[in-house]
C-alpha cells in the first residue's frame, strides 16, 4: 500500500472546528481514520471508592461520541469506537489499517500521561510514529513569555504577562469534508448499561438540559452571546445561582473539548465588535485565562496537585470522617446554601462556581476534612469535570495551593445573604424550607418552638440541625492550618 494513513486519536477534543491534528492530517493528504476508544479505567473507582465516572459524566460523554460521529459521517467518513486500554486498541488497529502515523492531542497529568507514554512505546515497538499537538488552552505554550517550568506561580503575575506578551492564534478551520475509511468495522457506541450505570433521570429543577456534542456546544454560545445577548452583563450575573443564564455554562463542552477556548475567544471579539465591548466581555475571556492557568500548573508540577498538602506541601492532619463528608455529600448539613448547592450537584451533575467555592470552603474549613475526598466526589459527579481546574481550584480553596493566601474561608452565612437575598435559590432545593420568610430561611436553627409550628418546618425532623458552629470550627480548623504551616 503506497497510500500513507494517520489514525486520528480522539480523546478530550471532541469536535471538528479549531482541531490541530486533524487540520495538521488532511494536509498531508493522507487518509485519516478518526477514532475514539472507551478506556475502561474511566469507569472504575476513584481512590476513596466512589465511580470514577458517574451516570451524569458518562451520558454527557457518549452524547459527545454520538454527536462527534455524526459530523464525521456527515462529511463523508465515520469515526471508530472502541472498548478497552487505547495502549492495546490503538496499535492493534493501527496494524490492521497499515497506519503510518497516529496523531492526538496530548495531555499533561499523571493518568492521561501514562496512557501516551504507553500508547507510544507499543506503537514504537511496531515501527509507527506518533505525532501529538496541544489544543486545550487559550494561548499555546509555544507562545508563552517564560518557559513551562518558569510559569509564575500567582495567577494575576502569569494573566498579566500573557495578555501583554502572548498571542491567542486564530482557530483551524472546520473541514467541509473528509476522505472516506478504509473497509474496516466501525464498532458500535456503548450504552450506560455497559459501564454498569442507569440513566440519570432529568431534574426539572436544572439550569440546563445539557446535551454533550459540539453541535449543542457551538448551539449554546450561539444562544447565550447571539440570541439572548447575555455576555454584556456577564460580569454582573456570574456569581449567580438559578437559572439558565447567569453564566455561560460552557464549561461541560470545554471540559471535554467539544468548545475550543481560542473559538470562544474569536466569537467573543466578534461581539466587541458587533455588539459592545464592556467589563463582562473581558471577564469571560479572563476566566479563559484561569482555566488555562490550571493546566499550565499542572503541566508545571504533576502530580504535586494531588497530594493531600497540595502545591505548597503544608502538611495539614485532615480528618476522614465519613459521617460528617455523608452529610455534605447528601445536602443534610443544616446550613441551607451549602445543602441546595450539594442537592443540585446529586440531582444533576452541575454546580454554580459560587456554589463550588462555599462547598469546597466548609468541607475543609468548617469540617476539616480532607479535600481529596471532595475533590473526588466532584470528579465522580460533575458533567464539566476538568482534571487540572478541579483538582487547582481543591487545593486553592483547601487553602494548599499555589495562590492561596493563607487560611480563607467563605463565611456561610454572609454569602447567603449576599448571593441568595430572598433564598429564591435554597428553596428551590429544598422545599422543606418553603414556608421560612427571607429572614429566616438561611438559619433555621435560630426558629423557636413557636416560629417551628408557625411554619412547619421541625429543626432534626424536617431539617437537620446544624452539624457544626460556623465561626467555633473557623477557628479550630485555623489553628490547625497554622500549625502545619509553622512546620512545613
Amino acid at each position: 500500500m503506497n497510500e500513507q494513513r494517520i489514525l486520528l486519536w480522539y480523546r478530550n477534543d471532541l469536535r471538528l472546528h479549531d482541531h490541530e491534528p486533524l487540520h495538521q492530517a488532511l494536509q498531508t493528504k493522507a487518509q485519516v481514520i478518526p477514532c475514539y476508544c472507551f478506556d475502561d479505567r474511566l469507569f472504575h473507582t476513584t481512590s476513596f471508592g466512589f465511580p470514577k465516572t458517574g451516570a451524569f459524566r458518562a451520558k454527557f460523554l457518549l452524547e459527545s461520541v454520538a454527536d462527534l460521529r455524526e459530523n464525521v459521517r456527515s462529511r463523508g467518513s465515520n469515526l471508530l469506537v472502541r472498548r478497552g486500554l487505547p495502549e492495546n486498541v490503538i496499535p492493534t488497529l493501527a496494524k490492521e489499517l497499515d497506519i503510518t502515523t497516529v496523531y492526538f492531542h496530548q495531555e499533561v497529568t499523571s493518568e492521561e500521561v501514562a496512557v501516551e507514554s504507553a500508547l507510544k512505546n507499543a506503537l514504537s515497538e511496531i515501527g509507527i510514529t506518533v505525532q501529538t499537538f496541544w489544543g486545550s488552552t487559550l494561548y499555546h505554550p509555544d507562545d508563552l513569555p517564560f518557559n513551562l517550568l518558569k510559569i509564575p506561580e500567582l495567577f494575576t503575575n502569569f494573566r498579566k504577562q500573557v495578555e501583554k506578551k502572548s498571542t491567542i492564534y486564530p482557530p483551524f478551520p472546520t473541514p467541509k469534508r473528509l476522505p472516506s475509511l478504509p473497509s474496516v468495522e466501525v464498532g458500535e457506541l456503548p450504552q450506560l448499561a455497559d459501564f454498569g450505570l442507569e440513566s440519570p433521570i432529568f431534574d426539572e429543577r436544572a439550569v440546563l438540559p445539557f446535551q454533550g456534542g459540539e453541535t449543542a456546544g457551538l448551539a449554546r454560545l450561539n444562544d447565550y452571546f447571539w440570541k439572548k445577548d447575555c455576555l454584556k452583563v456577564y460580569k454582573q450575573t456570574r456569581n449567580g445561582m438559578l437559572g439558565s443564564d447567569y453564566s455561560s455554562k460552557f464549561s461541560p463542552w470545554l471540559a471535554l473539548g467539544c468548545l475550543s477556548p481560542r473559538f470562544i475567544y474569536e466569537q467573543v471579539q466578534q461581539y466587541e465588535q458587533e455588539q459592545i465591548k464592556n467589563d463582562s466581555t473581558y471577564w469571560l475571556v479572563f476566566e479563559l485565562i484561569w482555566r488555562d492557568f490550571f493546566r499550565f500548573i499542572c503541566a508545571k508540577h504533576g502530580n504535586r496537585i494531588f497530594r493531600p498538602s497540595g502545591l505548597q506541601g503544608i502538611p495539614i492532619p485532615w480528618k476522614e470522617d465519613w459521617d460528617r463528608f455523608t452529610l455534605w455529600q447528601q445536602g443534610k448539613t443544616g446550613f441551607p446554601l451549602i445543602d441546595a448547592n450539594m442537592r443540585e450537584l446529586a440531582a444533576t451533575g452541575f454546580m454554580s462556581n459560587r456554589g463550588r467555592q462555599n462547598v469546597a470552603s466548609f468541607l475543609t474549613k468548617n469540617l476539616g476534612i480532607n479535600w481529596q475526598i471532595g475533590a473526588e466526589w466532584f470528579e465522580s459527579l460533575l458533567i464539566d469535570y476538568d482534571v487540572c481546574s478541579n483538582w487547582g481550584n481543591w487545593n486553592y480553596t483547601a487553602g494548599v495551593g499555589n495562590d492561596a493566601r493563607g487560611f480563607r474561608y467563605f463565611n456561610i452565612q454572609k454569602q447567603s445573604k449576599d448571593y441568595d437575598p430572598q433564598g429564591y435559590y435554597v428553596k428551590h432545593w429544598l422545599p422543606e424550607l418553603n414556608s421560612l420568610p427571607a429572614a429566616k430561611v438561611h438559619q433555621p436553627w435560630t426558629l423557636t418552638s413557636a416560629e417551628q409550628k408557625q411554619f412547619g418546618v421541625r429543626l432534626g425532623v424536617d431539617y437537620p440541625n446544624p452539624v457544626v458552629d460556623l465561626m467555633e470550627s473557623v477557628k479550630a480548623n485555623e489553628k490547625v492550618y497554622n500549625a502545619a504551616l509553622n512546620h512545613r
